[in-house]
């Protein structure tokens, strides 16, 4: 089956000839050729004429303009002096390795050509030139990549235009992204244990999941325990299960003899990083007051019950 989109083949134009004949339109000749409508209109439009569509003839048009499209230029060196076909091809396959973990392919490509540019990064004129693209394509991928903070736009000097870049703190914008989107997975997955259950089927998948995502977003943060909020953080942490009941932020400031927002801060650090908690969770069972639950997902079914039993 030709592939849609594909060139048309002699064979393809005898057939759109014979089907004209036949009185099908240009939607049922598209199906049985397995070729969009707009493929056989075109066709007819550009290599016929007038309700007289004849294949040998199309065909005869077809090659003459194809033989009029100007030869590629031959590649010249890159700017480094490297060879231009050897720059493309590595900009290629880099950008389908970034593709594989999920880029979008265009905004790859844009992605590794800003990668391999000069310090000063490249205008979207740039992009278009060198990636043989679309300006839609490239203000496409642009978008996407600043959505992802991994491109920064600079005024271009002495021009009304725009020059994007790879500055030297994107991929630690990118690992701090990643990192707060794998800890709002972990949150949700936590959130979806509560609603489901633990002892469901779709809570334990759920359950497994905010393991999965709260481990690698305490892991992507580095070292979590240099942040002084953190350290209160566990500190609050120890206070609760000391006391063994829940307690307000107040009470807390009181016996901690902390100022009231130091312990506000100690508490969002614990909601920011609930891994730090584990295995208990931080909950909130009134107004400003605070107390610790054991994770629902850290027991499985059996054992709580087990646990549960007496003696």
């Amino acid at each position: 089956m030709p592939v849609p989109g594909g060139r048309l083949t002699q064979e393809d134009r005898r057939r759109i000839a014979v089907l004209l004949e036949d009185g099908l339109g240009y939607a049922e000749i598209g199906r049985q050729l397995g070729r969009p409508t707009s493929t056989v209109s075109r066709e007819v439009a550009r290599n016929g004429t007038p309700g007289d569509y004849q294949a040998a003839r199309a065909q005869e048009v077809a090659d003459r303009r194809a033989r009029r499209r100007k030869p590629p230029r031959p590649a010249g060196p890159a700017a480094d002096g490297r060879p231009a076909e050897e720059v493309r091809a590595f900009v290629d396959r880099l950008a389908t390795l970034l593709a594989a973990t999920g880029l979008p392919g265009m905004t790859a490509r844009v992605f590794v050509c800003l990668l391999t540019a000069d310090a000063g990064g490249l205008t979207a004129a740039d992009l278009v030139r060198r990636l043989q693209v679309s300006p839609a394509s490239v203000s496409k991928s642009i978008g996407s990549l600043e959505a992802l903070d991994l491109v920064v736009r600079r005024p271009d000097p002495g021009t009304r235009r725009e020059r994007y870049l790879i500055d030297e703190d994107v991929w630690l914008r990118a690992w701090q992204t990643d990192t707060g989107a794998h800890g709002e997975v972990a949150a949700a997955a936590r959130r979806g244990v509560e609603i489901f259950g633990a002892g469901t089927a779709a809570g334990a998948r759920l359950g497994r999941m905010g393991q999965f995502f709260g481990r690698l977003s305490e892991q992507m943060s580095g070292s979590a325990l240099a942040e002084p909020s953190v350290y209160d953080g566990l500190t609050v942490l120890a206070a609760l299960v000391h006391a063994g009941r829940p307690l307000t932020a107040d009470a807390l400031a009181t016996a901690l003899g902390w100022a009231p927002d130091r312990v506000a801060t100690a508490l969002d650090a614990i909601r920011r990083r609930p891994a730090i908690a584990d295995p208990l969770v931080l909950r909130a069972v009134a107004d400003r007051t605070y107390t610790l639950t054991a994770r629902p997902d850290r027991l499985s079914p059996a054992q709580r019950t087990a646990l549960d039993r007496p003696g």
